[in-house]
């Protein structure tokens, strides 16, 4: 079995708020989608169903595995790369960048260095489209309890994760979550995974975009629901 792609599916797959945005962003694009950070397929195979010939990049080869199932039969392609470093020698109408994946770059060298890379991969006009949303949010006055576990049953074994708690370090948001697996028949099993996230706003991401030439357009919103942070989406034009 796939853990890496169920863990990820458990804890990614069940966002839907932003799909709405991302296929009006595909509809006015005259060509290919690349999805950055594409995961599991979440975004891609919604995409690809609706027709849109989509390219999923992502550095973790057992997720897309578990996309290249899901997308059977649609117009998908895979590409195992870092995004910081690939090069796929094609152009493409747009470049979607869904759930914090520009906050995993590592800072402001990491998010330039993809940056560069993909407007090397941009048709002229085309954009990129990337949301960003701060994780302290998860905790707030508004919301002062941790939310409900992801939770999933697979060949008789429970596997439920929880985000527990969000802390800063080195000028970072670190998401603590906790993964625990309940077999049918033996001792529950936990793990505490951390997962840092740049805090960085639009307007960085902007001025950092200019540095390799890129237009700003307004930006698009994502917004809040009981469950799940909303997220400011930062468009960019290249020329």
């Amino acid at each position: 079995m796939n853990v890496d792609a169920l863990w990820h599916y458990l804890e990614c797959g069940a966002y839907s708020e932003d799909l709405a945005l991302w296929r009006m962003l595909a509809s006015k694009a005259d060509g290919p989608v690349l999805d950055v950070g594409a995961g599991t397929g979440r975004v891609t195979v919604e995409l690809a169903t609706a027709g849109v010939e989509m390219v999923a990049l992502d550095a973790e080869a057992a997720l897309l595995d578990a996309l290249d199932r899901r997308a059977s039969g649609l117009p998908v392609e895979t590409v195992v790369a870092d995004a910081r470093r690939f090069s796929l020698g094609r152009r493409f109408a747009l470049v979607v960048v869904p759930m914090q994946t520009l906050q995993l770059f590592g800072g402001p060298g990491g998010r330039l260095a993809f940056l560069t890379r993909a407007l090397d991969h941009l048709e002229s006009g085309g954009r990129l489209a990337a949301a960003l949303a701060d994780p302290f949010e998860c905790f707030d006055e508004a919301h002062d309890l941790p939310p409900p576990p992801a939770a999933c049953e697979v060949g008789g074994v429970r596997y439920a994760s929880q985000l527990v708690a969000v802390s800063e370090e080195n000028g970072r948001a670190a998401l603590q979550r906790v993964r625990t697996t309940v077999p049918s028949l033996g001792h529950e099993e936990t793990k505490s995974v951390v997962l840092q996230l740049d805090r960085v706003s639009a307007d960085d991401v902007a001025i950092e975009a200019a540095e390799v030439g890129f237009l700003r357009e307004p930006d698009l919103h994502v917004p809040e629901t009981e469950e799940y942070l909303g997220s400011t989406v930062v468009v960019l034009r290249a020329p």
